[in-house]
């Protein structure tokens, strides 16, 4: 291995395609340089080694007796290269490196993925958790999905789903609330980052906003949630954040009226390179996916009539409202 130290390997290449195509204009013409720098390579080649390679003839270049054993051999090399090489492009077009928020990877994708690994088992999924967006023209991510507007540049971006917000806590303090008043007597939760807000909830409730007590607040919604499950207060959220917890019964969201973010849940894709099928496929998963939370998410969280019906793992509470009936998302 040391003495290929002493050789170019730019060179070598050289040598072996001109002995493969049989002309220097031919092997100039596959490595995208010129015939004189084909030539040069050669000749600084043949210098490094103290062969000759070729003979300079009037017809143009003939390999030497050592120079064919020589090329013989490089060929044999640069084919296992071409090998080893094509390894990566192998695994590179079966692995899905799918970008993602680090809540929404963890709270919804993450308990899902075994069903897309059932379905395509050929496909290794990567999962860049990440709030940043990557440039997908000039990374390994092959689609991202991300909370936004839909408006990323040099992205195309197509609606998963708008996401809609809303109160929830656990089931004990679900039971105090008889009315939206009562939220003034209980503690709010809080994202410190988030993108959302109580009042387009109130908005939707048709009712002025009340004064929380105060509570924990975080930098990160997946401890929001966790608090909101231990009892700490009341958290305000989204379905996708919270679908298997109203489901199983650890969360319940009390008023079941739900107010348009003017957010949403986007795949994004190179807006300049053409879909994969794998991206294809994962598209067509991850929309059945979201399908099939949203009808179990619209029994979990319920519109209210003249009374609210409280979920939870125990017998339901039914509790008086005022609240006017409101469509405020579907």
């Amino acid at each position: 291995m040391a003495m290929l130290n002493r050789v170019h390997l730019n060179g070598l290449r050289a040598v072996e395609t001109v002995a493969r195509l049989g002309s220097l204009a031919a092997a100039a013409g596959e490595l995208n340089v010129s015939v004189s720098a084909v030539s040069q390579q050669i000749s600084r080649t043949e210098k490094q080694l103290g062969q000759a390679l070729f003979e300079r003839t009037t017809s143009g270049l003939v390999l030497t007796e050592f120079g064919a054993v020589f090329a013989a051999r490089l060929g044999t090399g640069f084919r296992e290269l071409a090998q080893a090489v094509a390894l990566a492009d192998e695994a590179s077009q079966c692995t899905l490196v799918v970008s993602a928020a680090p809540a929404f990877a963890s709270k919804w994708l993450l308990p899902r993925l075994s069903r897309h690994f059932d379905r395509h088992p050929n496909v290794l999924l990567g999962i860049d958790a990440s709030v940043r967006l990557a440039n997908l023209d000039h990374s390994d991510v092959d689609i991202a999905i991300r909370l936004g507007d839909g408006k990323w540049p040099g992205g195309k971006a197509e609606l998963l789903l708008a996401q809609e917000v809303f109160p929830v806590c656990a089931p004990g303090i679900a039971r105090k609330l008889t009315s939206i008043c009562d939220l003034a007597q209980t503690c709010a939760i809080t994202d410190e980052r988030a993108m959302i807000n109580w009042e387009s909830w109130f908005a939707a409730a048709g009712v002025q906003p009340v004064t929380f007590q105060k509570g924990a607040s975080f930098t990160d919604p997946m401890l929001c949630l966790e608090s909101a499950i231990a009892g700490h207060g009341v958290m305000l959220g989204w379905q996708l954040l919270t679908a298997d917890a109203l489901a199983d019964g650890r969360l319940v969201a009390p008023f079941g009226i739900r107010a348009q973010s003017g957010l949403g849940y986007w795949l994004v894709t190179s807006a300049t390179k053409a879909e994969s099928r794998k991206v294809r496929d994962f598209m067509i998963w991850i929309k059945e996916e979201i399908a099939a939370t949203m009808a179990r998410f619209g029994s979990s969280v319920a519109e209210p009539s003249g009374t609210i019906t409280v979920e939870s793992t125990a017998a339901p509470v039914y509790v008086q409202s005022n609240i006017p009936r409101r469509q405020a998302g579907s």
